[in-house]
């Protein structure tokens, strides 16, 4: 209508991520080949020239899969038909993994998995990142990861978050926020906190584009120094521990939810807090209460959660839930390509 005033479209960072992921030239391999929405999603990243896909699975029926346009960036590998790979990759797999009791035939028998023998291609820098999920069960994403990728120099644990997307702008950073961690350590230390908090905020920075305000959260905002509560002394000791390892970080702890993202609450709780009730990354105490945490807020609030997204390896691999489609495997996709690119930088 004429004299309406047109609403203000809210920029979403998850089109900058794609649009900042394209053509990458980064080799991204997606080992589920044989499932319809890792198709459709090779499809989109070979069209939109987001990466080189590499797609694991059956090369006599996947090539009809695809048009020849579509096929432009996008490479068929056939473990059970590659047995010069297979036995490369599974040598180096014995060694790695001999001091845990690996034998040669193991080794051979496992890289007819296709996670595994996808793991070893990253390994052995024959890819660039690994998106997978869709099909295999999280356990097994992320053993095959830490097994063979492990964890990168100066990280103890490897960790994961959550991007999450707020409908209320006024929350995070115009309502994009990281929750962490979620998905992985059951039960951190303060030292996997200190780590937790970094690695998010690296995320926050190099996948959000945003300087990070990491705000330690727990039922207490400052509370006493000998406040009788374990969770809360272990977020207070991290809150020191990431002082030292990154003085330049904002960040503040222990807080309670509604003081790390509420201005007004904050005044209240903690006035002096650096994060002024305006945290963008949000670090849970234990994974019961970061689990419990983005579960409701994605239910009850009309969240997107976009994850988990994993922190700490020497090479990205990220997983997907099983409900997935495949327009989340694309961003997937594209998440991975940025952590590549910070991997390859030293970030």
């Amino acid at each position: 209508m004429f004299g309406k005033k047109r609403e203000k479209k809210k920029s979403n960072p998850f089109d900058a991520i794609i649009e900042k992921a394209r053509f990458s030239g980064k080799r991204i391999i997606l080992p589920e080949g044989g499932d319809d929405r890792v198709i459709e999603a090779a499809k989109k990243a070979s069209l939109m020239e987001l990466c080189h896909v590499i797609i694991l699975g059956d090369d006599r029926v996947l090539p009809e899969k695809f048009t020849k346009k579509e096929l432009k960036n996008i490479e068929i590998v056939n473990p059970m038909n590659n047995a010069k790979k297979r036995e490369m990759y599974a040598h180096s797999y014995f060694e790695l993994r001999k001091h845990k009791g690996m034998t040669e035939e193991k080794a051979m028998e496992d890289m007819k998995d296709n996670m595994k023998f996808a793991c070893m291609m990253l390994a052995s820098d024959d890819a660039d990142g690994i998106v997978s999920g869709a099909v295999y069960h999280s356990a097994d994403v992320l053993k095959a990861a830490f097994q063979i990728i492990k964890t990168a120099e100066g990280t103890n644990k490897v960790s994961s978050c959550f991007i999450m997307e707020m409908p209320n702008e006024n929350f995070g950073e115009n309502g994009f926020m990281i929750f962490a961690d979620c998905a992985v350590i059951v039960s951190p230390t303060d030292e996997d906190i200190k780590d937790i908090a970094i690695e998010s905020a690296k995320t926050a920075e190099s996948i959000l584009g945003v300087k990070p305000r990491v705000a330690l959260l727990s039922y207490s905002s400052k509370g006493a120094e000998d406040h009788p509560d374990e969770n809360v002394q272990k977020m207070k000791r991290a809150y020191a521990l990431i002082r030292r390892a990154n003085s330049s970080l904002v960040v503040d702890g222990e807080l309670q939810a509604d003081a790390a993202i509420v201005e007004s609450v904050c005044a209240q709780k903690a006035p002096t807090s650096p994060i002024a009730g305006k945290a963008n990354v949000l670090v849970f105490p234990d994974l019961g209460a970061g689990n419990i945490g983005y579960k409701l807020v994605q239910r009850l609030a009309n969240v997107k959660a976009v994850g988990p997204i994993m922190q700490g390896l020497k090479k990205p691999v990220n997983d997907l839930s099983r409900g997935t489609n495949a327009d989340e495997i694309v961003l997937n996709m594209a998440i991975t390509i940025l952590q590549s690119n910070n991997t390859v930088k030293g970030e």
